[in-house]
């Protein structure tokens, strides 16, 4: 018996060579990762393996099968009217042969047009696997004709993905501190939350609010909170280490709301990662650490990002601007994977108009290519927010 292996960067094409090369008798048996190209072990990408055997029966084997099963229930018939109930029940068994044969040496076209669409949004592979996986699964083969119905199901299965975090008020004052790279709008993103806190925008309730930054290495990063605060009448300190942190936090007991703004740091700056979390012990127990994403980040330093800020026990995501990028697939695999849910997105500079509560289904309408019922998806996924 002849064997053979493909490889190439999508399922798709890998059958198309095996159909090429080696025609309808090629079985495919497994499918595995791989990385493709390279050069000295570098610039690799993903691909897929695809090993199978060539069958030597040939085509009419099938039909041959049929007949052979026919004239064996033929035998039992005895009158005109069981023989037509038995020939309905034989051409039953031949379509569901030749649908099975023909599913088992190619995708169905449903299938490839919804991996297509998760890859154009930039899903992880491991997320695509998992949602074919599960179409392969749960959906039937008289089913797979029905695409609208196939890629509504797949969209409740992206948005089960996604993760909201609660936004509550539980301690007074809520100490909520916002950590992140450098370059993702950290010192925007809290003025926003500022505004709209103290200003009461959006129709939120007003709060007494502070500000508190300890970002006085980046150039004119202190003036431009304290330019803020001044606009908005919400008073800014700044802290350059643990004892004036926990002094400033003591003064602002009698405030709803303390908005700690940090410096940026690199992922790969360990020391400097280090100091300031042992800056920020000076908030205590009950602070609230939030991890600043840009939406524009690419997977691989999604993942270290994620990774290196770890020890600061951050409990969510704000997603920053979400307004630069027309995929957001990796960033939804990425913290589907990690567990990690997200509480405020930003789409722009604007104070404080650019900042919402995140919500699935605000998420699911940068989706490209799928249709979304937001309505429905907020009915179903979209949690009271306060």
């Amino acid at each position: 018996m002849q064997y053979f292996t493909e490889q190439a960067p999508t399922h798709r094409e890998a059958l198309e060579k095996i159909r090429m090369r080696y025609g309808d008798r090629a079985k495919v048996l497994t499918q595995r990762s791989v990385r493709l190209g390279g050069f000295f072990g570098m610039f690799t990408r993903e691909g897929v393996e695809l090993s199978g055997y060539i069958s030597q029966e040939p085509r009419r084997a099938v039909a041959t099968r049929i007949e052979e099963e026919k004239q064996k229930i033929l035998k039992t018939v005895k009158d005109e009217q069981t023989l037509q109930l038995v020939l309905k029940e034989v051409q039953t068994i031949k379509q569901r042969i030749e649908s099975d044969d023909r599913l088992s040496s190619e995708e169905h076209p449903t299938l490839e047009r919804i991996e297509e669409l998760l890859e154009t949004n930039d899903f992880t592979r491991t997320f695509i696997r998992s949602i074919l996986g599960r179409i392969r699964r749960e959906v039937s083969i008289e089913d797979l004709e029905d695409y609208r119905s196939v890629q509504n199901r797949v969209v409740e299965w992206i948005a089960d993905a996604v993760t909201i975090s609660e936004d509550q008020f539980v301690h007074k004052p809520r100490v909520f501190v916002l950590v992140g790279p450098t370059g993702v709008g950290k010192t925007t993103t809290i003025a926003k939350l500022a505004a709209v806190h103290g200003l009461g925008a959006g129709g939120r309730p007003q709060r007494k609010v502070r500000m508190i930054t300890i970002d006085n290495y980046r150039i004119g990063a202190k003036q431009q909170i304290e330019t803020y605060g001044d606009i908005m009448g919400i008073p800014v300190s700044c802290v350059e280490s643990y004892d004036d942190l926990h002094k400033q936090l003591a003064l602002s007991r009698d405030v709803d709301l303390v908005l700690i703004d940090t410096v940026g740091k690199s992922p790969k700056d360990y020391m400097k990662l280090a100091e300031m979390r042992e800056l920020l012990d000076a908030c205590g127990s009950q602070a609230e650490v939030f991890l600043a994403l840009s939406a524009t980040t690419k997977t691989a330093d999604l993942v270290e990002i994620l990774r290196q800020f770890e020890p600061f026990n951050y409990r969510g995501i704000v997603l920053t601007k979400l307004d630069e990028t027309m995929h957001i697939g990796n960033i939804i695999s990425v913290l589907s994977e990690s567990r990690k849910p997200i509480a405020y997105i930003t789409d722009g500079q604007v104070v404080p108009q650019d900042i919402e509560r995140a919500s699935v289904s605000r998420i699911l309408m940068h989706l490209d290519g799928f249709y979304v019922d937001q309505e429905r998806m907020g009915e179903l996924f979209d949690a009271q927010t306060v």
